[in-house]
Formats: C-alpha cells, structure tokens, sequence
C-alpha cells in the first residue's frame, strides 16, 4: 500500500471519483456535482487566495483504496492566533490500515508547515461541507451536508483523533410550524416592539443589492462562532453564483429596520432529492431528469441566517422562520432541516426546538495535537 501526493488533471479526477466506489450500492449517499467539486478544489475557487492544500491517494495492489486533503487556512491562522491546519475530504474503504496512512500524510504535511493542529474534516471549510457523520445513518443528506460510513468514526479514535465539536440537525414538519398560535403572538409582539421592522422576502431583480446586505450581516452576525472565518466579498459572491439558480426567493427573508439590514434567513429545496438520481453529472438527460424531480422537492433545508448583534434576542429570529416556513407550506414543502448548529449554542439550539424541530442527526468534528 502506497500514499503519494497527487497532482495533475488525471489524478485529480481519480480523488474526485473516489467515493463511488466506497458508496456503491449504499442508498443513503448522494453523489455530489461532478462540475461543484471540480470547482472547490480548483484553483479557480477564491478560498485558496488565502489557503493551500495537497492531496493524497492511498494505492493498494493498483486500485485506489482511499483519499485525503490537507489544508491550511492562513485567515484562519491570524483571526484565531493558533497554528491550525485542516483535512478534508476524507474517504477510505474498510481498512484501519489505509486510514491511518491517510491521516499520517496529512498531518506530516501539515506539521513541515509549522501546524501545531489538525482539525477535521472540513471540505475545504466551516463555511462548506464539514464533520463525520456520528447519528442519523438511516437516511440521506439533505443539500450540502455529508454522508460518511460509520466505521470512519472507529478510525479516527484508533489514530488518536478526539472531539473538538458536534453539529447539530434538527429536522420540523412545516405545516406544524406555521399554523402554531405560539409563533403568531411572538410575531405580533416583535412588530409592536420594532415598529420600523420591515420583513421581506428577497427581491431577485436587486440581486445585487441583496447580496451586499447578506455580506455585511452574515460576516458580523458570525464572528463569535467556534471555528469561524469571514468570508471574503469573492467568496460570497462565487457561492452566490453557484446557489442563485437553486435559491427561491420566497425562502430568502430580509430584515431591515429604518430601511437598514438587520437580519437575514436562508433555506433552500433540498436538491439532494433531485441529485440522487442524475449521478453527479449534468448533461442533457440529466438536465431533463433535473428540472423534472426539481418539481417534486418535499423539503428544504435552512442553510443559514444571522441576526446583526443589536437586533438580537428581540424576536426577529422568530419572526424570520415564520415567514419562510409560511412561504414553504405556501408552495408545498413538508419537512425543513435546520443544520448545522454547533452542539453548544444554545440560543440557536432553543430556535430549532421553538420551530418545532427534533434532534436527527448529529456530525462530529476531530482534532490532534501534531
């Protein structure tokens, strides 16, 4: 069994298609966008302006037999003044062996780097697909969350990994939420507290417009958050891009106060339902497949929302999952997972459960000391 650092187009694929071969014949696992991945691992992604990674594939008899990134975040470094690198993109078949060279690779390429940390997995980070999977394996994914066998949990321990943090999914049946007298009140009240509050869905035409307040309320909203790195204005405007055709604007809410942003909510069809049957590609009969089951998305996941620090614990946050989750039933979505959240906030854990949501999966993120 060898490792070796990949790099060249060939190769590359050989990572990007790893995990067929790990999932085949699991009905769990989602394969992603062929097209997406390429892009996040490319040098086109505006992450790498201020990160690096390598990537390694472990080889056994001719056959790849697993994968991993290492990855070192340099905004991550100076925000939180600690040398910590990252893996990511984790992916191994059942072999102890193959998953403790794996995680050598990484940390050794870390360690000649000066990392003092590896941290992971992070695809490539917070602001992306991150975690193991640790509860919830009976079911698939909703959109940008992961799937992962559970035997990766086994090895990470037996390579004296241990947990830095667990996320939290709580999932909610929409129709419950949004016919609640609970809600309603706490909505009424808000309004008479902040008279100038102005709640909205998203107007696509000012996309523009729209995309600069979410910019300047996502990064302050955040910056307290365990593991958090702002975005930069390149960033956000390259995930844009890629979620505008996904988005509905119905499920994208505004809060302005004085005319002023003060808030924002965003969830999302969970398109995981639709990538599921087109295999990672994209080509015409996939497109007809995709624009067919796009129709057919029974629920969406709440991807994100934030609050600026003034307005919060005023209600808004309430206000704001009432007017998505009418405008979901409106259109005819049934269930809403609200992921991820960190297992020790607990403002935004009590928001889930005020919405009705239970506790259905769980991801766990892991740390060693180089």
């Amino acid at each position: 069994m060898q490792i070796e650092q990949i790099s060249g187009a060939k190769a590359m694929d050989r990572f990007i298609r790893f995990p067929w071969k790990v999932y085949e014949g699991n009905p769990n696992w989602v394969p992603p966008l062929l097209s997406e991945v390429k892009f996040v691992l490319s040098d086109a992604n505006p992450f790498f302006r201020h990160a690096e990674a390598a990537y390694f594939l472990a080889r056994k008899n001719g056959g790849v037999v697993g994968r991993i990134a290492a990855l070192i975040d340099r905004s991550h470094v100076a925000l939180h003044n600690e040398q910590a690198g990252f893996f990511g993109y984790f992916e191994c078949l059942p072999d102890p062996v193959v998953a403790g060279k794996l995680l050598d690779a990484a940390s050794s390429w870390l360690k000649e780097r000066n990392m003092e940390v590896m941290r992971g997995p992070m695809n490539p980070s917070t602001n992306d697909e991150c975690g193991f999977l640790l509860e919830g394996f009976d079911s698939a994914p909703m959109i940008m969350m992961p799937y992962t066998p559970a035997y990766y949990l086994d090895y990470m321990e037996q390579c004296g990994l241990t947990k830095a943090k667990d996320l939290y999914a709580y999932i909610s049946v929409i129709a419950d939420v949004s016919s609640g007298k609970k809600l309603e009140s706490l909505a009424s009240a808000v309004k008479k507290k902040i008279p100038d509050l102005v709640v909205r869905p998203a107007n696509k035409k000012e996309f523009r417009k729209e995309l600069d307040a979410l910019k300047d309320i996502y990064n302050a909203a955040w910056s307290h958050n365990w593991g958090f790195v702002p975005m930069t204005d390149e960033e956000i405007e390259s995930m844009a891009k890629r979620l505008k055709p996904l988005i509905v604007p119905e499920l994208l809410i505004m809060a302005e106060v004085h005319g002023k942003p003060a808030g924002f909510f965003m969830a999302v069809p969970d398109y995981n339902q639709v990538f599921s049957r087109i295999n990672g590609r994209l080509g015409p009969l996939e497109l007809v497949k995709f624009f067919w089951y796009s129709r057919k998305i029974s629920d969406i996941r709440v991807l994100t929302m934030g609050v600026k620090e003034e307005y919060r614990k005023r209600g808004i946050e309430g206000l704001l999952y009432l007017e998505s989750f009418k405008a979901a039933k409106r259109k005819g979505y049934r269930r809403a997972e609200m992921s991820w959240v960190l297992e020790d906030n607990t403002l935004m854990k009590k928001g889930c459960e005020l919405m009705g949501g239970n506790l259905y999966k769980k991801y766990r993120i892991y740390e060693k000391r180089l």
